[in-house]
Order: structure tokens, then sequence, then C-alpha cells
């Protein structure tokens, strides 16, 4: 007899099975978790909200999200996480932009909650000036909402290079009681099946797109979702050894930081059960992730993705004999890479990558005009230069808008950090582009050091010297500035125009 899928079937099937693990620790069934989707489901349908409609959360990770994710796609309705991170004025834009028709958010953020909220119908988990009480949504009900259609998640995008926008799929009109045979195919490339005693561990803020659908799709294929509030590296491990977590979703940040813990804590925890960790979002430098293979075997798979759909996949196997590279394109979908005209490049040749995923398709919603200078033979890019070698493997360079022109020559930044990830007095960096009156660019490197290693002229000497045996001399930055810590976002992403943008105020970038 085959296993029930699907969060509302094993809920019938084994309603004690547990669904959640809260960051506290309290254990949530699924028949808990359902219980909770269809009051809220009830009270958003009670509200007025109807199919196609939005409803934007601002909550930190736990079962009140998740909950509230399943009752919007079982209502029909787009799902909008907002990052806590933002200010209030931007919430208030993407409010604004998506048209939420309900926001819901946690106390833990009231004060740009309240900022934000604007007009918007709202409801606050815990007390939350003028905000209606959550705990009040669909209270007077019993069973599944009204009319149960499937919804989806709209994620907007990071805004790096702009105003953010949000990732619009047309919603399906399937039952929200099937699971999507693409997630089931998208966990089979990391080896993830229903059930299989698999438990996933959450470490990341559940607005990223990523992180949303690993937990979803773990939790619609029967597995146990273990959620961290805060990301710490010796308590990931514990939970690892604790929960015997077999998959997780990484970024490269949580890589060097579980490294640089004491030989002594990594050792005292028993990390064996993982069989799938599982990293994208950011590049990740070539001996950090030997390291991580060193140690935890070959678990560690990269993809290359994006929320607008379609991406490459590579083993550790794979990577082994391909250091550097990303993968090759996933069974049914595309990875070109082409130059400004739209033609393929060779081998080994830099251009802008572009991707499909089979008939799939999406919009910028309410921006037609970013929605089409994204796409180009019926595939779309998000801006980074990459190539494919002769076996289809694909390799990233960096971000169209983060490559530097020195002279007239191209210099790619991902290139230089990888090499000075590599110093050991280096726990993180970012290396951009500043104005040169006669080279138009000059390169700038931002460090930050490891706890106890002082910036200075002396570490910037070492720095150079160390770069000077791994790369040209036209590549090396020409000035080194230290920083505290660099602002990166919690799944790792690195907001380098907070960096760059002072140096460019009142010019014009060529790029």
């Amino acid at each position: 007899m085959t296993a029930a899928i699907g969060l509302w079937n094993i809920a019938e099937a084994q309603p004690l099975k547990a669904a959640i693990v809260e960051p506290d620790g309290a254990v949530v069934s699924y028949q808990d978790l359902v219980a909770e989707a269809n009051r809220i489901g009830r009270g958003l349908g009670e509200a007025g909200l109807r199919t196609g409609d939005s409803i934007a959360v601002l909550m930190p990770n736990g079962v009140n999200l998740v909950a509230t994710y399943f009752a919007a796609v079982q209502t029909g309705l787009y799902f909008v996480p907002l990052n806590w991170h933002l200010v209030a004025a931007e919430m208030r834009y993407i409010l604004d932009d998506c048209g939420a028709k309900a926001f819901i958010a946690d106390a833990r953020f009231a004060s740009t909650a309240v900022e934000a909220a604007g007009s918007t119908p709202a409801w606050g988990i815990g007390p939350i000036a003028g905000f209606r009480s959550f705990e009040e949504l669909g209270a007077g009900g019993s069973g599944r909402p009204e009319d149960r259609t499937a919804g989806a998640p709209m994620v907007y995008t990071s805004g790096t290079s702009g105003r953010p926008k949000g990732v619009k799929r047309p919603l399906t009109g399937a039952s929200p009681d099937e699971v999507s045979p693409l997630n089931m195919w998208f966990f089979g490339l990391f080896g993830l099946k229903p059930y299989d005693d698999h438990v996933h561990l959450c470490g990341s803020p559940l607005y990223h797109t990523a992180v949303l659908n690993f937990v979803s799709i773990s939790i619609q294929l029967g597995h146990t979702a273990v959620l961290m509030d805060r990301w710490d590296p010796a308590e990931m491990l514990r939970l690892i050894d604790e929960h015997r977590v077999t998959h997780t979703h990484m970024v490269p940040t949580q890589f060097r930081r579980l490294l640089a813990l004491p030989a002594q804590t990594r050792e005292r925890f028993d990390v064996s059960s993982m069989r799938a960790a599982i990293h994208g979002a950011a590049p990740c430098p070539q001996e950090v992730k030997r390291r991580m293979l060193e140690w935890w075997g070959p678990v560690v798979i990269e993809y290359y993705a994006a929320s607008e759909g379609g991406g490459a996949a590579i083993t550790a196997e794979e990577w082994l004999r391909k250091p550097g590279s990303v993968g090759k394109a996933w069974p049914g979908s595309e990875v070109r890479v082409l130059d400004a005209e739209g033609n393929d490049m060779p081998p080994g040749e830099p251009g802008q990558v572009f991707m499909r995923m089979g008939t799939s398709t999406f919009e910028y919603h309410k921006d037609a005009e970013k929605t089409e200078k994204s796409r180009r033979r019926n595939m779309f890019t998000v801006g980074d230069i990459g190539y494919l070698d002769e076996d289809g493997y694909l390799f990233l360079c960096d971000r169209e808008t983060d490559m530097i022109i020195t002279g007239g020559v191209n210099v790619y930044p991902a290139e230089i950090e990888n090499e000075l990830a590599c110093h050991p007095a280096v726990a993180d960096v970012a290396v951009f582009g500043i104005p040169h009156d006669d080279w138009g660019e000059e390169i700038k490197a931002v460090v930050q050091p490891v706890e106890g290693v002082e910036g200075g002229d002396a570490l910037t000497a070492e720095l150079v010297t160390f770069l000077s045996e791994r790369l040209a001399k036209f590549k090396l930055p020409r000035t080194i500035d230290y920083t505290e810590e660099l602002p990166r976002d919690p799944n790792g992403k690195l907001y380098k125009r907070r960096l760059r943008d002072p140096y460019w105020a009142g010019r014009e970038r060529a790029i």
C-alpha cells in the first residue's frame, strides 16, 4: 500500500505524525497543522478574500507562517512573505504592489507592521495596535474552507537593480490535496523521496523562495520539518544530531561559519544522518566546498536556479570532476549562454545565462517592461554572466551589474572574492568597481577579517601578495577596506550596492 502524500491526506492517514518541530522544540502534528491551516483559510474567506487575491505576511519561522501558507494555497490565494529586514516604506510598497487584501504580522515586528499596514485589513499574532487578533480568524467554524483550489507563493525579488517585483505564476486550478508532479520531480533531483525517514532542517528565513519551497514540499511528502528561528552553527549541528536530520538547504556563508567552529565543537555532534546538504543562492569558494566535502562526505549538492524557474544542479562526485561548476541543466530545463544579439556562445566563452523550465511561465507583477526585457528566445535571464564547457556544465562568472570594466577589460569580482576567501585571515569579502578617471573603474575590496585579526596596512600587503600568486596583476584590488561585518541577509545574499553606491553618487556606471 502506497503511503499518502499531500498535507491533508497525511493528516487523515497519520494524524499524529510530526509535521513541524518549532524553534522552541514544540512538536506540531500533521493533524494540528491542518486544523490551523483550515481555520485561517476559513477566516480569510469570511474576510472576503477570493481566488486570485493576495495575502502578505510578516512572521518569523514557525508554525504560524507555515499554517498561513497552507491556508493560502488551499484557497486560491497568492502568498506574499515579507522580508522582515525591510523598512516600513519598502513593505508598504510591496503591500500596495501586490494589492494585498489581508496582512498578518507577528508582534515581534509590531512597530514596522503598524507603519507599513496603511489601510490594508490586518491581523496580529500577539498584540499589535489597530490590528485584529489572528486567533479570531475562522474561530467560529469548523472543517475545511469552501471553494478550495490551489493558490501559489508570489515572492518578491530582492530589488538589487531597482524596486522589487513579485514573480507571479498563473494559478493552475488544481486540487490543493494533490502534490504537484513538478515538486516530486524537483526533490528527486536531490535523492529525496516521500517519507523514507527524511527530516528537513530549515535554518534560513522562510521569506526566501527556496527556503519556503523546501519546507512546504518536505511537509507535503511526509517529512518532518525542523525550524530554526535564527541560524547558529553549533545549534545547527546539535539539531542534526538530535533529530537525525537527512536534508537541509544552505548557503556558502553558513558553510564558512560551520568550518570556523573549533574542532572539538564540530567533533561533538554526529552528522552521519545527512544525505543532502543542498546549497545555492551565492557562489561557493572552491576551498570552502572541498573542506565541507571532506567533513560531511559526498552529500553536498549544489544547484543554480531563480524564483522565475529553471536551473542546473551538480552532485558532489560531478563537482570534484568539474570544480567550480554549478552543474548541467535539470531534465526538462534549458540553460543557454547567449551574446547580446541572442546567439549561442561557443563553449568556454562568457555571455549572459538564460534559462527555461519546460513550458512554465511567469510575469513580473505590474511590470511588463521588466518581464519583456528579461526574455529572449522564450527563455529568461536574471542578469548572470557565465559559460558552458564542452560537456554542457555551467560555470558562473558574476552578475552583469557587478562586472567591473577597468581600462576596457572585463573583470569578474566573484573570481577575486573566491580567491580572497581562501586566505585564513578573511571571514568574508566583497569586491566591486569604483570610479577611476583614466580606467573608468578600479577594483576595490572590502574585507571582514576573522575574529582576532586586525585590518590595516600589514594585512593589506599580505592579501595582495597572496592574490598576486593566484591572479593576473590587472585583477588585483587597488585598495582594500576593512569592516566588522558585510551587509548580508540571513540567507547569505550580499547587498553589494550598499557598499558600492556611495562611490558612484552623482556619476553613472557603464553597466
